[in-house]
């Protein structure tokens, strides 16, 4: 890996934007099969030599034996972010605040339901060209691994778009008013009652009959991987 990254392929180089683009417009990773018909290129033998190229630079992950298991690092989303002459220079960046720990597990208390409230000691910084609007981004770790099966691991963190309201199925910290807890989940409105869904078949759903009770405090936008 030269100073300015490693040297990918064109080709390379579109797949690795194209795992991006779709999770951005997803929230999941493609397929084998669809990151080939995105690029032109049928053979998913392929395919799957370019990935080990782009695993092997530490540009992206995989899980052994899922169809979508494929994820950008840290190293990844840094290449992404960088312009054709080299990493581009500190006016093209944009640091979101780190806000704290969020726990993707049984939900645990929080100093306050604001997670704006806590301070930013920490950032993280990411490419102007990733988000259009950076106004109400923010950013929090992960605790625990009741998100794995979404591709969200301990250590991990999780840009944050703060809304007051997600679809059914979309991630989202949300707080407990009545229990003043905090927790990871995908968010399933059902009626008079609430479903907090975690995304690791070991783990129960959480069931709040009050709605009134559930305040969303953002949605996931993005996920940056700790490399262990």
């Amino acid at each position: 890996m030269h100073a300015d990254g490693p040297a990918l392929t064109e080709r390379q180089q579109e797949i690795l934007r194209y795992i991006y683009e779709f999770g951005q417009e997803w929230g999941f990773p493609p397929s084998i099969r669809e990151i080939g018909a995105a690029v032109g290129t049928p053979h998913p033998s392929v395919i799957s030599h370019n990935l080990r190229r782009l695993e092997e630079a530490g540009l992206i992950e995989r899980e052994p034996r899922r169809s979508r298991g494929i994820r950008l690092t840290e190293a990844g989303l840094a290449f992404l972010s960088a312009s054709t002459t080299g990493m581009i220079p500190p006016e093209g960046l944009v640091s979101i605040p780190l806000l704290g720990e969020i726990v993707a597990g049984e939900p645990i208390p929080v100093p306050s339901s604001d997670f704006s409230l806590m301070g930013a000691e920490e950032t993280v910084e990411l490419a102007r060209s990733i988000f259009r609007d950076t106004s109400d981004l923010y950013a929090l770790r992960v605790r625990g691994n009741s998100m794995i099966d979404a591709l969200i691991h301990d250590g991990d963190i999780v840009i944050m778009r703060h809304t007051r309201r997600v679809e059914n199925g979309e991630m989202a910290a949300v707080w407990l008013r009545d229990r003043e807890e905090t927790t990871l989940k995908r968010v399933y409105w059902e009626g008079k009652r609430v479903r907090l869904q975690p995304a690791n078949p070991s783990m129960k759903p959480i069931y709040i009959d009050d709605p009134s009770q559930v305040e969303i405090q953002g949605k996931v936008v993005m996920v940056i991987r700790r490399l262990h």
